[in-house]
Parts: C-alpha cells; sequence; structure tokens
C-alpha cells in the first residue's frame, strides 16, 4: 500500500509543469532552510572545515544557494517518473558524447567516475546516446527503505540503464566481460566507507578521508578506459555533461593513483561551483584530519 501511495503521489507530481515546480521549490525552500534547518548543522560543519580560506559571509552565501538547489534537485528527480526522452535529452546534454563513442565501438568498455554532484539522477539518461549494443549500467548503494528503493530503481532505469547494487559489482562485471559484452558504467565513487571497510586514505577538500578503491580495481583489472564525469548546471532544469579522460592506460598507474585523480578532479569542480554538491552527506565523519 504505502509503495502505490508514494508512486501515485511522485507520478502526480511528476506532472507539474517545471516552472511551476520550480515556483513551489521556491517556497519550500524557505521551510526547509529557515524553519526545518534540515541538517544545517552538518552543512556548516562541512563547508567550514572544506573551505577554511572562506569568510562566514561566503560560507552562508553557498549554504543557501546549496539548499535552494538541493530542493530543486528533489523535484527533478521526482519528475523521472514521467518525463520523456526527447524531453530529457533537452535538459541533460553530454557535449562530448562522441569521445567515448569511439572507444566503445571499438569495443572498449569504460568506467565512468561521478560524485553526488549537479543532478547526477539525469545522468542516468546516457543510454539515450549511446548504441544499443553498449549495455549502460550503474552501480548503486541499495536503500534500506524497500518501497523507496523499489521506486527510485523504476525511474533509474526508464532510460534504459541497469542498476546493479554495490555488493554484486564484481560479479556482474565479470558476466558481462565474460559474455564479451561492451559496458559503459558509471560509479558514484565519493561513498564514505567506514574506516575498517577502507585501508586507504586520499587529502579531499581539506580533509584526509578514507576512500573506496573497487571502481580503480575493476578498472585495471579488466583494461577497461577510465573517464569523470563533469557536470554543469546551464540554468534550471538544465545540465551539460562533459567527460573528462582520466588516464590513457589507467593499468600503468600505481595502485591509488587512478582513485586520487578522480577525487583530485572532483574537488576541483566543486571548489568552482560548491553549491552543486551533495553537503547534507556526512561525507567526513571518517575522517582523521
Amino acid at each position: 500500500m504505502t509503495y502505490h501511495l508514494l508512486t501515485f503521489f511522485l507520478k502526480a507530481l511528476s506532472y507539474v509543469p517545471f516552472r511551476a515546480l520550480y515556483f513551489i521549490s521556491d517556497c519550500l525552500y524557505y521551510l526547509v532552510y529557515y524553519i526545518f534547518r534540515y541538517r544545517r548543522h552538518i552543512v556548516r560543519k562541512n563547508l567550514t572545515e572544506s573551505f577554511p580560506e572562506k569568510s562566514e559571509q561566503e560560507i552562508v552565501g553557498i549554504e543557501k544557494r546549496f539548499y535552494h538547489f538541493f530542493v530543486d534537485l528533489i523535484f527533478e528527480s521526482c519528475k523521472l517518473t514521467t518525463i520523456s526522452k526527447e524531453e530529457m535529452k533537452k535538459r541533460m546534454k553530454f557535449t562530448n558524447i562522441s569521445d567515448i563513442s569511439v572507444p566503445l565501438k571499438e569495443g572498449k568498455s569504460i568506467s565512468l567516475f561521478l560524485g553526488h554532484y549537479g543532478n547526477w539522477e539525469w545522468i542516468s539518461s546516457i543510454p539515450l546516446h549511446v548504441k544499443d549494443n553498449v549495455v549502460s549500467s550503474q552501480i548503486y548503494h541499495k536503500l534500506r527503505n524497500e518501497d523507496m528503493d523499489r521506486l527510485i530503481l523504476r525511474n533509474r532505469e526508464r532510460m534504459g540503464a541497469v542498476c546493479v547494487e554495490m555488493h554484486k559489482t564484481a560479479r556482474y562485471i565479470n558476466e558481462l566481460v565474460g559474455e564479451k559484452r561492451v559496458s559503459l558504467t558509471g560509479y558514484i565513487a565519493d561513498q564514505s566507507p567506514k574506516i575498517n571497510e577502507s585501508r586507504h586514505f586520499l587529502d579531499f577538500l581539506n580533509h584526509k578521508v578514507p576512500v573506496l578503491t573497487g571502481t580503480e580495481k575493476i578498472t585495471k583489472h579488466y583494461g577497461f578506459e577510465a573517464w569523470f564525469v563533469d557536470v554543469k548546471r546551464v540554468k534550471r532544469g538544465y545540465y551539460e555533461a562533459c567527460f573528462v579522460r582520466m588516464c590513457d592506460t589507467p593499468r600503468s598507474l600505481p595502485d591509488f593513483e587512478l582513485t586520487a585523480i578522480y577525487y583530485h578532479m572532483l574537488e576541483q569542480v566543486i571548489r568552482n561551483t560548491p553549491e552543486l554538491y551533495l553537503w547534507t552527506h556526512n561525507r567526513f565523519k571518517h575522517a582523521i584530519g
């Protein structure tokens, strides 16, 4: 019953025109930020520690812009329930899709390194821009709430992507390789592991954080290409993603170097437009410095 009620609510909300949704978002922003103060202590702590060189006024400015974007992101994600493929292609553009189309056409599989930056939910529309023979997948962390997990999975797979639970990644990729299928797999690699789950730490936004290295291991083991996805918000409801090759030969890199490149690239885009990062996530809870 809960699942069907949530489905009905999201579907009804998704039919509301973008202009009206953004009006609602403007109103809801004040409630979320000023009244409910949703996770404001975590956001303020994250921003202050990540940008010690910024004044309090600058931090508050980023904070307010983030919350405004955060509410927009929620409504934009709801739109996945019914948005057409044609509309999605207008609003989520991949500016240099030809750059990754070449290796895919040559039979080379690709690992896409993403972060919780921009509208990562809309990145699931990438199958609309590649050949049908390419298996487009996204690795995700299953939600505890089964009803919400079902809803989000359905939305993320509407444009043709396959969702794979994180703990099933290795087996899934191995099966694709065994079947000699060309794959394009997206990894949101800035998840926050527990310290006992990671033996490697990297500098990231003025913190030394434990990092997941599974994406690097898979990429190097199977000889996949490694590309970073740089997302920009053109305006409300419109995004552009650019693919950046991280290294010509990932296998030639020392251990953990590919992960270090990823975190460096992610930090640069965050510093350029910090309000587009997910600051409500307690990313630095296991940082050691």
